[in-house]
């Protein structure tokens, strides 16, 4: 959460309604799930909502801390909030008021095909900035390390319902692009009050949604396909669900997998996006070279000095960006990944600063080892 003490508001992410995938026992927008909302501080009393996604069927929930900021807008201070999701749209709101400073218009989007279900015939896309995750993906564009792995790959894709952003999870099994590890997922984003530039890290990870009818789901011997599945108790349908990574275990989505991403917030406009990290070694040594860019779990820092700080990927490295250029300084190899946050900090009887990370790795990330260290870094 993120709170202005002079408005007396306090700003709330939303998680999505439950069940994830299927609707059809919660219909209509669902407000205020999957939203930015403003509280009254002193009473929680809701002063204004605003839904990044109507009837949320994807797992798209609003997962970071709203972003509170001042922009120089057409020669006026504007005080905003700023909120992305993992659909990889960034939203940027009047903190009085709630609506768009840049304009947001609402599209049609693909409908369901399961019985029961009812979805949004629109979502809410920003006109600016630009989706900082691709939207689409087709069967030929799907990747693969090897001529085999590339072809497992578009032969999976081309069985899934695939008509991009928002096709509704389906009984067939639904291309989700982005999937459920974003876009921008629970890592955040940073802000340099003084270029008015953003950053954050995006996700390129294609997933699929199946819907199991409850009668097959409850089988004995029906959860043998590699995967997650989710009960969604009480509805019709459990829910099968995975990544889709080819044999050799890296994404069928063609890299980068992870972008490094600055906005400049006063135009609504992508500064620079450059790769993050590198998924060389994901799943164990490849013996091709693989492309940069890695999923990451973990946000960025910026500095007043124009760096910016940000770990998270597979290879357990922390890096430093410079924030106008997005040229990669400096990096450094971590005992365990850090899927955390940076922080940085200066003694005041010795004018030193300092860098620190949590390395701990991710349990849900087997191919990573786990730590529990703190490291830090200074200038000597």
């Amino acid at each position: 959460m993120a709170v202005d003490p002079e408005r007396d508001l306090l700003f709330v992410p939303t998680g999505s309604a439950s069940p994830d995938y299927y609707g059809g026992l919660r219909l209509g927008d669902d407000k205020w799930a999957n939203s930015v909302v403003a509280l009254r501080g002193k009473t929680g009393q809701l002063v204004w909502g605003f839904q990044l996604v109507h009837h949320d069927l994807w797992d798209f929930d609003s997962a970071s801390p709203p972003l509170l900021a001042t922009l120089r807008i057409d020669g006026k201070d504007v005080s905003v909030v700023i909120q992305g999701s993992k659909s990889g749209l960034l939203y940027v709101l009047d903190r009085d008021t709630g609506k768009p400073v840049f304009p947001v218009e609402e599209r049609p989007v693909p409908q369901s095909d399961v019985p029961g279900e009812l979805t949004s015939p629109t979502q809410p896309f920003p006109l600016k900035p630009a989706p900082l995750a691709p939207q689409a993906l087709s069967a030929n564009d799907a990747w693969g390390p090897t001529p085999e792995d590339r072809d497992w790959c578009r032969n999976y894709i081309q069985r899934l319902r695939n008509e991009g952003i928002f096709t509704p999870p389906s009984l067939q099994g639904t291309l989700m692009v982005p999937g459920n590890l974003g876009g921008m997922t629970w890592s955040g984003y940073a802000f340099d009050p003084t270029r008015g530039v953003l950053v954050t890290n995006t996700n390129n990870l294609v997933a699929i949604a199946r819907l199991i009818p409850r009668e097959k789901y409850n089988q004995p011997g029906s959860h043998s396909e590699d995967g997650d599945y989710g009960d969604q108790i009480g509805a019709p349908y459990g829910l099968y669900r995975r990544f889709i990574q080819s044999p050799s275990d890296l994404p069928c989505s063609p890299p980068p997998w992870g972008l490094l991403t600055a906005v400049d917030m006063t135009q609504g406009k992508i500064l620079w996006q450059v790769h993050l990290g590198s998924m060389q070694d994901f799943g164990g040594a490849h013996s091709q070279q693989i492309p940069p860019g890695s999923i990451s779990l973990g946000g960025p820092i910026v500095t007043a000095g124009g760096l910016v700080f940000i770990a998270g990927a597979t290879d357990c490295v922390l890096r430093a960006f410079d924030t106008e250029t997005g040229k990669e300084l400096w990096k450094a190899s971590l005992p365990a990944c850090g899927n955390a946050t940076p922080m940085t900090y200066r003694l005041s009887y010795t004018g030193k600063q300092y860098v620190v990370i949590a390395a701990g790795g991710h349990p849900k990330i087997t191919e990573e080892k786990l730590g529990d260290s703190l490291v830090a870094f200074s200038l000597p």
